[in-house]
């Protein structure tokens, strides 16, 4: 099922064909290491891939959620659209792709489409991120479309995130 879609790229529910490249998107070192996450066993994966089987639109709101992202024309998975919920109970966004698609600006068209989507969709009042200090492409993307708000420890991660935010005056403002 369509989530939404953005010029390139189309980010819809996870299919069963779906899981190989799932299983990528959370195991390979180069896509887990700059997040940083620790490292699953294959049974975790598995079990986080089939509860987010074919989620339903009523579920991003109330639900962390995982997305499948698209290029449009490509079945293959290239990546995944995150629907979180940080440990502040807010809103927030995540992405990650598939080495290959890499340094082609779908991370930064995925983030300005989850905070259309979120915005103008989902009705929300503020979207955040957390992203690793040391990950400096997310952090590049991240300094496009919204504002940094504080840095902690992420015990769970071992390593120094930052918080950013948006509010949907301030990205509606910018439109």
């Amino acid at each position: 099922m369509k989530i939404f879609e953005t010029e390139r790229l189309l980010i819809k529910s996870l299919e069963a064909t779906d899981q190989n490249n799932f299983i990528e998107l959370l195991s390979d070192p180069r896509i887990i290491t700059p997040i940083p996450q620790p490292k699953l066993l294959e049974s975790q994966i598995l079990e986080r891939f089939h509860k987010n089987l074919n989620i339903k639109l009523s579920t991003l709101k109330n639900e962390k959620c995982v997305c499948g992202i698209f290029e449009k024309g490509n079945p293959e998975m290239i990546g995944l659209s995150l629907f979180l919920i940080n440990d502040d109970n807010e809103k927030e966004l995540g992405y990650r792709f598939r080495v290959n698609y890499w340094g082609k600006g779908y991370a930064t068209e995925t983030t300005k489409g989850m905070l259309n989507y979120y915005f103008n969709e989902l009705n929300i009042d503020k979207v955040t991120a957390d992203v690793n200090t040391e990950n400096t492409a997310s952090v590049k993307i991240l300094n496009k479309f919204m504002k940094p708000v504080r840095e902690f420890f992420n015990e769970r991660d071992n390593c120094i995130d930052r918080r950013y935010e948006i509010e949907k005056n301030n990205w509606l403002e910018r439109r």
